[in-house]
This record gives structure tokens, sequence and C-alpha cells, in this order.
């Protein structure tokens, strides 16, 4: 990927153009903001732990419906949660994360 990219790129699913994929893309789409509310509430709760499990289940169910940059940005943050406390290190990995999920649609 580009990493000159303008970051307010709208990000779309691999299957974007696939119809038998579509409705289960909007609806990953659509629960997108509740699952980053709830890392950015784990983050401010300094709870890690749930901080990695959300960011492990945002893993696997990113790349299922084809957001291999949301996958890559959350094992960031898997990883993160696990081996520091450090909440300059969290804050940063956890906003690349917000970040990506802000310009995701689902065609």
């Amino acid at each position: 990927m580009d990493e000159t990219a303008n970051k307010s790129d709208v990000l779309l699913s691999e299957f974007a153009d696939d119809a038998d994929m579509a409705e289960l893309v909007e609806f990953f789409v659509t629960e997108l903001p509740d699952r980053v509310s709830a890392l950015q509430e784990a983050l401010a709760q300094g709870n890690y732990a749930k901080l990695a499990s959300l960011a492990h289940q945002l893993k696997g169910s990113a790349g299922g419906y084809g957001f291999p940059s949301i996958t890559e940005a959350a094992k960031q943050l898997e990883d993160t949660s696990k081996t520091t406390t450090d909440l300059e290190k969290l804050t940063e990995a956890a906003n690349a994360l917000v970040e990506l999920c802000g310009r995701v649609r689902a065609s």
C-alpha cells in the first residue's frame, strides 16, 4: 500500500464488488463504531487485557470482511497491549486503528 496515500481516503472492503458479501460487509461496517468505542473505553480504563482481547477479535473479523489494513493495525494494537503498559505507545496504536476504522465504508 502506498504510504503517501491521503489518510482521509475511503477504505473499502476487498469484497466491495462481491454481491454475495455485500450484506455481511455492511453489517461489519455498521457495527464498527461500537467496536471502536469499546476499544477506546478499555484504553481509557487502563484495561489492557480487554483492549488486547477486543483488538484480537477485530483483527480476525476485519480480515474476514476484506479489510487487511485494519487486521494489521488491530494486530499491532493487540501485540502492544500484551507487551507494554506505556500509555503513549498504546494510545498511538489505538489511534492508528481508530483512524483506519473511521475511513471504512461498505461500498
